[in-house]
C-alpha cells in the first residue's frame, strides 16, 4: 500500500463559497484565538464578523478577495484582502490591505502559509506597487517575524474589539515596491 501526498491549492472564493469561507474563518479563527475570550465575546464577534450574510457581501464586492487554501479539496486556511480600513493617519486611498490570513495547526509548516500570502500579495498589487498595510496582535510574535520578512514594519498600533475585550493590535506598512522583473 503506497501513501499518497495530499494535494494542496489555492483558489479565489466566490459569492457561492460564503457558507465554506464563514467556516473556515470562525475555525481558524477559534483555534488560534478563542482560548483568550470570555464565550460570550468571542460568539459576538463570530457573528458580527464571520456570519454567511456578511462573507457574501465580501465576496460579492470587486475591492475585495478572498483565497482559500484547500487540502484535497477541503478548506484549511483562507486568507482576505481589500482596502485599508485600519485606524492610522498615513492610510492613503489605493492602500491596500491583509485582512486576514488563517492556516488551520494541522496544515501549517509546509510553506502554504506563505503561498497564501504570496497569492494575496500578487492580487493587492495586480495593478502595481502600492502601500500596504496589517493589522496583528501585539503578542503574536510569529506572525510579525513572517511579515517583517516581507518587509513590512511596526508603525502604529489600534484596539481590535471582540465583544466586550479591546485586543492591543500593531499596524504594519510596506510601501509601495517594485519588483523586478
Amino acid at each position: 500500500m503506497t501513501n499518497v501526498a495530499p494535494k494542496f491549492s489555492i483558489r479565489r472564493a466566490g459569492i457561492d463559497d460564503a457558507r465554506l469561507v464563514a467556516d473556515i474563518a470562525t475555525r481558524t479563527f477559534v483555534e488560534t484565538f478563542g482560548h483568550l475570550y470570555p464565550p460570550e465575546d468571542l460568539q459576538t464577534f463570530l457573528l458580527d464578523s464571520y456570519s454567511v450574510e456578511k462573507q457574501t457581501v465580501i465576496l460579492s464586492h470587486p475591492d475585495y478577495a478572498i483565497f482559500l487554501l484547500e487540502r484535497d479539496g477541503v478548506a484549511v486556511g483562507h486568507a482576505a484582502a481589500g482596502p485599508c480600513g485600519l485606524p492610522h493617519p498615513d492610510v492613503a486611498q489605493g492602500d491596500g490591505e491583509l485582512k486576514r490570513l488563517y492556516v488551520l495547526r494541522e496544515a501549517q509548516n509546509g510553506g502554504w502559509g506563505a503561498r497564501l500570502f504570496d497569492t494575496v500579495l500578487e492580487w493587492l498589487q495586480r495593478e502595481g506597487p502600492r502601500t500596504l498595510w496589517i493589522g496583528v496582535w501585539s503578542e503574536n510574535l510569529g506572525a510579525q517575524r513572517f511579515y517583517g520578512r516581507y518587509g513590512f514594519e511596526h508603525v502604529g498600533h489600534y484596539d481590535f474589539i471582540v465583544g466586550n475585550t479591546r485586543d492591543h493590535e500593531f499596524i504594519l506598512r510596506r510601501d509601495a515596491v517594485t519588483v523586478a522583473g
